[in-house]
């Protein structure tokens, strides 16, 4: 098959399904502000919190659990699911994702997350607006750590809610369980790389594997594919396609993360070098460093009192070691070995032109 290099992103069907999973959220999402509002007004605070954090986002993870449904549907027999009841499961992953960025700003001692104050930061700035006694930043840690609980106890309750049957369900449980499991193991594998364990550039790749790409593509579209009832041909066809093209996903945030436009990606492009994040882009410019650059990754990552000019010099370091260029690389390939995948997948045909048109999307994006 001859893959477009460029497909149009319309055969995805994001719009709706932006729609359906936004609505879905912001309807459960009321009926947890009114039980909670009930209990103490003051814990209205915290759902505005996890609205703020629900709110936007390119909704990539629901898109591909929806598109894993819809590509084997056809191959399984016995009832469908309803279409409006697998958007409502979808969206739970959402939460996950809530989860899993507040916990990892609370670990990076990040100050900014799309566009808006971190949530320990304000929740900080709660503590002090209102006066209250004791350390505010402590306030504001304890805060979004309960946040992000809260959110990954609310992903539970919208699957198992969503209307998808009873044995769908049960089926999702196993998918869904072992996603969690990753994410946070994950998130302890980059608070171990970030203290000197996992060197190099295999344990970068390491912790963007369980950390952010299982739970981004692969276990999203085994999600998709359990709750229709497919055995597990499926979860692996959609292994071959997730694990190449979360990795890709991951690499393209990290490239982001230093090099994006922070009014495009809404958060500082000095932010992953001031937290001193250890991806594969700083493990390969460390390779190739002489003494001199080695000790300015030393010196200047992670430092957080560093300023503009030993940012660019970080960003020029990871230029001429030609790290961005073998990141990009990787990207490239990842991409186009997971576009492969996709060609060669047995699933639907609108499914399939679908799935290529996120893969592209996912890796080229600008934020």
């Amino acid at each position: 098959m001859v893959r477009p290099l460029v497909p149009s992103l319309a055969a995805a069907d994001l719009g709706r399904i932006r729609g359906a999973v936004s609505a879905a959220l912001t309807g459960f999402l009321e009926e947890q502000r009114t039980t909670l509002s009930g209990m103490d007004p003051a814990l209205t605070r915290v759902v505005d919190e996890v609205c703020a954090l629900a709110d936007g986002g390119k909704r990539l993870r629901p898109a591909f659990a929806y598109w894993g449904w819809r590509g084997v549907t056809e191959d399984v027999t016995g009832p469908a699911e309803d279409d409006a009841a697998v958007l409502r499961a979808v969206a739970a992953l959402e939460f996950v994702h809530a989860s899993a960025l507040v916990h990892d700003d609370v670990m990076d001692g990040a100050l900014t997350r799309r566009g808006r104050p971190a949530t320990h930061v304000g929740f900080a700035a709660v503590h002090g607006d209102g006066g209250l006694s004791g350390d505010g930043d402590a306030f504001g840690v304890g805060a979004a750590i309960l946040v992000g609980d809260l959110a990954l106890v609310w992903s539970d309750e919208l699957l198992r809610r969503s209307g998808i049957s009873a044995p769908s369900l049960a089926r999702a449980r196993s998918v869904w369980d072992t996603m969690r499991t990753e994410v946070t193991a994950g998130q302890y594998l980059d608070l171990l790389r970030a203290a000197g364990g996992l060197p190099g550039a295999q344990g970068a790749l390491t912790v963007a594997r369980y950390k952010s790409a299982g739970y981004t593509v692969q276990r999203p579209l085994q999600l998709g594919a359990a709750i229709a009832g497919a055995g597990p041909r499926a979860a692996d066809v959609y292994t071959a396609v997730g694990l190449p093209l979360g990795e890709a996903f991951q690499l393209r945030d990290d490239v982001l993360g230093v090099f994006g436009d922070p009014e495009v990606t809404g958060k500082s492009a000095d932010d992953d070098l001031r937290e001193g994040k250890q991806t594969l882009l700083v493990a390969l410019a460390e390779e190739e460093a002489d003494d001199a650059g080695r000790r300015l990754l030393r010196e200047s990552l992670g430092d957080p009192d560093a300023g503009e000019e030993q940012f660019a010099a970080l960003r020029d370091l990871i230029e001429r070691t030609g790290a961005r260029a073998r990141v990009e690389e990787r990207i490239a390939e990842r991409t186009a070995t997971a576009r492969g995948a996709i060609a060669d997948a047995p699933i639907a045909e609108e499914a399939r032109a679908a799935l290529d048109a996120l893969a592209v999307a996912a890796t080229s994006r600008t934020a």
